[in-house]
């Protein structure tokens, strides 16, 4: 059986034991999801595809591709090891998104920068998802996952360095960042580059807001790729994901990364009709992943 042109392929989407791929059921029995995966893995079995959510560590299933889609800012280990058992695993390198790796524009208590800041949790989404993971691990009866959280905290911009509270740079959960949006004459500016494998989009979206969010923008215009987002990728190990980056000074500076990006309610339609691009993408980790194992000795796997 083929699919575009490629033999259909088992695929495994290896997810927390308690994180929440998919959603309740609507009305009509259906089932939809707050990842922007989902999208893509619906037109994967649509065209003949398999596909497989792996809460947890259970037994490794045989299986063409895996995907690492833990939602936390850090894998844990043993997932980590468990996504390596497969012989071919997307996103494997980018296990690790905390702000401190993947964050183009941090700042040290020495630097001379002479504009705003603004303070962060070095966990991704100011490490929501990991309180999420906590709870509902006690509600199974469970140790956290993620034991030891700090309290959570928005973000806070000050005018500059010296207007730092006491200790900021002490802490190792939060982190001072140079604060560039690009500013418009009616609001800021950022870009989000969504991509997996060699198919992609990347837009920029002008908010009213100084925090750029997709879901809270009064328009939005297709842009190209710089190619230090191309490098970056490279360096952090993405197959799959989305990037948030501004030009700054004539830069792509990258500012968040995301290894499982979620899909805006207000946006899922949007988000839903370019699903069949980036599946044509993932067709094309499919055929990268045969190539490789074909051409890997089972001792070096």
């Amino acid at each position: 059986m083929q699919a575009k042109g490629i033999a259909v392929a088992r695929v495994i989407v290896i997810t927390h034991e308690h994180d929440r791929f998919l959603g309740k059921r609507n009305l009509m029995l259906r089932r939809g999801s707050s990842y922007l995966l989902f999208d893509i893995l619906q037109d994967l079995k649509r065209r003949g595809h398999s596909v497989r959510i792996q809460h947890g560590l259970s037994k490794t299933y045989s299986a063409d591709i895996a995907v690492l889609h833990v939602d936390a800012t850090t894998t844990p280990a043993d997932y980590l090891a468990y996504a390596r058992g497969f012989p071919f695993c997307l996103n494997v390198g980018a296990a690790d998104i905390s702000k401190t790796r993947i964050s183009g524009a941090l700042l040290s208590e020495d630097d001379a920068w002479q504009g705003p800041v603004i303070v962060k949790s070095n966990l991704n989404n100011q490490g929501i998802p990991e309180r999420l993971l906590n709870r509902r691990s006690k509600r199974a009866g469970k140790s956290p996952p993620f034991p030891n959280l700090p309290a959570l905290r928005p973000y806070e911009v000050h005018e500059s360095l010296g207007e730092l509270p006491d200790g900021i740079f002490e802490r190792d959960d939060l982190v001072v960042e140079k604060f560039i949006p690009e500013r418009e004459p009616d609001g800021f500016a950022a870009r989000f580059w969504v991509f997996c494998g060699e198919r992609e989009r990347c837009t920029r979206y002008v908010s009213p807001n100084s925090l750029v969010k997709a879901s809270k923008t009064i328009r939005r215009e297709p842009v190209p790729v710089p190619d230090e987002m191309r490098e970056r990728r490279r360096e952090l190990g993405f197959d799959y994901g989305k990037f948030d980056f501004v030009m700054h000074e004539g830069r792509a500076i990258l500012l968040d990364a995301n290894k499982t990006p979620g899909r805006p309610q207000n946006l899922v339609k949007m988000f839903a009709a370019g699903a069949s691009d980036l599946a044509d993408g993932f067709e094309g980790l499919i055929r990268r992943g045969r190539q490789f194992v074909i051409a890997t000795p089972p001792a070096s796997r």
